[in-house]
């Protein structure tokens, strides 16, 4: 036979199995439409064959969406329902089967028919269907929800439906009955008219999940309320859980139960949601002071923490571009976020004095405090070694020998990659995490060698702080808290100062106090009372004040402070905080100087008078702007 024939053949042979599918499809729609639900069911059962054994047939949209069209919506509500009810002959067999067409037209369709009415109308009986099915019909209708929900949709249908027991049930063997949750939720919270509601349901459905788990290590259970709990807005998470004590009684059996990688992971990232949105109820569940004489709870997970940290980070490097890394860098992160966490509660608890224990030994307190130290060494070393790779890389290693292609005798070569391909140090969570812990260490324990180690990350300080927005992370205020304590030496002072941290800080400052003082945020004066402690402790510690400082004097004088009556005491505290500064400049500054600013003292004494009239005589702040007023009258006098 020659090649004609041949090609004749083929074609006629596709020819003649386009026609036998269209006369399989044209039976099809004929016996779905019909009116006997025997044969709708054979029509169903042969139209599952079809589209299984014809892949050219699984491309055709058009064809498929014809054939979707043709499935009665209550004929499938029938099959769910009738599914759903073990006493009902051939119940099982119906369940499978209309499980079994949703599962293959979800696959096949485009993703915005999922979305449709068709689909997400048949989300209440799939549900009530769940524990009914047998194991890989449970799996597809498990997947089938699973995809559903990822439309806006198809959350509000899940989200309406008022019983979800069976889905929170079956949860502790099927884990993607959570991830279908938490889809649903995160997806719903876009669109929701009442935020409460939805905080309602998530809040049930928790407690719910909750009772399942109870009487398992609930691992998988752990890690997804972390994960909801972060990605989640404030507005619909439940605020007041009475599920609390229970969860937290997951992460302490857990944490004493010498636990694999992944409920530590599990355990460490739910720790840190509960702490971060529950800040004070969880911090007293999990700090809590214990009278026994066993090892407290706290010290126990704290130090595990910090033995997690420290064996983790010398081979994190190593890992930045491998898949394990972003589980790996999120259960550090919380774990820094812990610490941080875990630091400002013993700080609070030791200067309340109305508590009449500790909340652990002064023993185990000391231990602590060594390994916490141990760890930020760690840390700071970790953080130089990465800063160095993305941005300074090898001693002798020419920044260009780091990126692109190099051209060589053998062909283009890819050159030498130091960082992470998804998150370079400056965008990755995991840093601002380590410096933010690393920063309220330094602050709160006075280390001097652990000071004088940190100073050698100065100049990556003033780097993350530069090029911090609030569009992308901005490190700038964990970074002024680390400054704060690395100022109270000559060598931070030093390094500071040589790496444009004057400029930089008082830069901020400005733009600060320029800003309305109606409209100025909480966070942005927060930020600027920052940045005069830090500047003050440079100001005060230095033998005399450096010409360029003197511009931070011009600005404040040129400072319109009283464009509207200031009520906020935080913005009126940064107000006299900068006062305070320009006051230091002036009395290290020398006679000549002076002079050649003596207009701009006028101007803050002016300023300084305006201020003081509108603070009453029992406020905090009335000393500050007193002697404020005393300096500055001392120092006109003086020129």
């Amino acid at each position: 036979m020659d090649s004609q024939d041949s090609k004749a053949e083929a074609s006629s042979s596709t020819t003649s199995n386009a026609n036998q599918d269209e006369v399989s499809i044209s039976k099809i729609q004929t016996l779905l439409q019909a009116q006997d639900d025997t044969q709708r069911f054979v029509g169903l059962a042969l139209l599952k064959s079809v589209l299984d054994n014809s892949p050219g047939l699984q491309q055709n949209d058009e064809v498929l969406q014809r054939l979707w069209d043709s499935i009665p919506a209550k004929f499938l509500d029938r099959l769910l329902r009738t599914g759903s009810n073990p006493s009902k002959r051939d119940s099982k067999e119906m369940l499978d089967l209309a499980v079994a067409v949703l599962h293959t037209f979800v696959a096949l369709l485009p993703a915005k028919a999922t979305s449709q009415p068709k689909f997400t109308d048949r989300i209440p009986r799939l549900v009530g269907a769940v524990l009914y099915g047998s194991e890989e019909t449970v799996k597809m209708l498990l997947q089938v929800l699973h995809a559903l929900v990822s439309s806006q949709e198809g959350a509000m249908a899940l989200v309406k439906v008022e019983d979800l027991s069976s889905i929170t049930e079956i949860a502790p063997s099927h884990s993607v009955a959570m991830d279908i949750l938490r889809h649903a939720w995160l997806n719903a919270m876009v669109v929701v008219d009442d935020a409460s509601y939805l905080a309602d349901r998530i809040d049930r459905n928790v407690q719910s999940l909750v009772s399942s788990f109870r009487g398992t290590d609930a691992v998988t259970f752990l890690e997804f309320l972390g994960l909801l709990l972060r990605q989640a807005s404030s507005e619909i998470i439940p605020p007041n859980p009475k599920w609390l004590n229970s969860v937290i009684n997951f992460i302490r059996n857990l944490v004493t139960s010498r636990p694999n990688s992944a409920a530590r992971s599990a355990y460490t990232n739910a720790a840190a949601s509960l702490l971060r949105v529950y800040p004070k109820e969880a911090s007293e569940l999990i700090f809590k002071p214990e009278k026994s004489d066993e090892t407290p709870f706290s010290y126990l997970f704290v130090n595990l923490l910090l033995i997690d940290i420290r064996s983790s980070a010398p081979v994190l490097l190593e890992q930045l571009n491998k898949p394990e890394y972003p589980s790996t860098s999120r259960r550090l992160a919380s774990a820094f976020d812990i610490i941080c966490i875990f630091i400002g509660h013993l700080v609070r608890s030791l200067e309340d004095e109305s508590l009449e224990t500790l909340i652990m030994s002064p023993d185990n307190l000391l231990k602590l405090r060594k390994g916490i130290s141990e760890t930020m060494s760690v840390t700071i070393e970790y953080l130089r070694d990465r800063w160095d790779a993305t941005f300074a890389g090898a001693m002798g290693l020419h920044p260009e020998a780091r990126s692109g292609k190099s051209e060589t005798s053998m062909g283009s070569r890819f050159t030498l990659t130091w960082d992470s391909l998804e998150n370079i140090a400056d965008e990755d969570p995991f840093i601002l995490s380590a410096v933010r812990a690393l920063a309220i260490w330094l602050r709160e324990d006075e280390n001097d060698m652990l000071r004088k180690e940190a100073t050698g990350l100065t100049d990556m300080f003033m780097d993350l702080y530069r090029g911090s927005t609030t569009e992308k992370l901005d490190f700038r205020s964990p970074i002024l808290v680390a400054l704060e304590g690395l100022v109270t030496f000559d060598k931070g002072r030093n390094i500071l100062l040589q790496n444009d941290g004057w400029k930089t800080l008082s830069k901020d400052l400005v733009e600060i106090l320029q800003h309305d003082a109606s409209t100025i945020g909480e966070d942005e004066t927060s930020r600027g009372i920052e940045i005069v402690r830090v500047l003050l402790q440079v100001a005060e510690q230095s033998s005399d004040t450096a010409e360029e400082w003197m511009n931070l004097i011009t600005a404040v004088a040129a400072w319109d402070v009283f464009r509207e009556r200031q009520e906020n005491t935080l913005v009126l505290e940064l107000q006299i905080a900068a006062l305070q500064l320009c006051c230091a400049l002036l009395i290290k500054a020398n006679i000549g100087m002076r002079k050649r600013f003596r207009h701009s003292i006028s101007a803050l004494v002016g300023i300084a008078t305006q201020l003081g009239g509108g603070i009453p005589k029992d406020s905090l702040l009335r000393e500050d702007i007193d002697d404020v007023l005393n300096v500055l009258g001392e120092l006109s006098r003086s020129i």
